[in-house]
């Protein structure tokens, strides 16, 4: 199971730190990743960090904003974000069990988390 916290309402401008923690099993030989999908729009790719102490890749949107990073036990992502944006408002989803930049890689989903910002 992923439980992912840290969504809430911030005003433009604002940081937010996200975390998604797997419990069950390690997935830490995984890579860990963030999607969202905000109103009317489909799924997407933000973040991935991959496993056993790997890099990370970013949307080339997210760059610049937003920082994935990970738990040295491997099995807590977080995504920080900053300098929030109305655009950000969405539901946010941490994945694993696979790597990739498309919501069909992975095997294991969060149940979400809503970001509200405000202008």
């Amino acid at each position: 199971q992923l439980q992912v916290s840290g969504g809430g309402l911030v005003q433009a401008g604002g940081s937010l730190r996200l975390s998604c923690t797997a419990s069950g099993r390690s997935f830490s030989s995984y890579a860990m990743a963030w999607f969202r999908r905000a109103p009317g729009k489909q799924r997407e790719f933000l973040a991935a960090v991959r496993g056993s102490g790997g890099g990370t890749n970013y949307a080339d949107s997210m760059k610049g904003r937003f920082t994935i990073s990970r738990d040295s036990a491997g099995n807590t992502v977080y995504l920080q974000m900053n300098r929030l944006k109305p655009e950000d408002t969405a539901v946010y989803y941490c994945a694993t069990g696979g790597i990739g930049c498309h919501p069909h890689d992975y095997d294991y989903w969060g149940q979400g988390t809503l970001v509200t910002v405000s202008s």
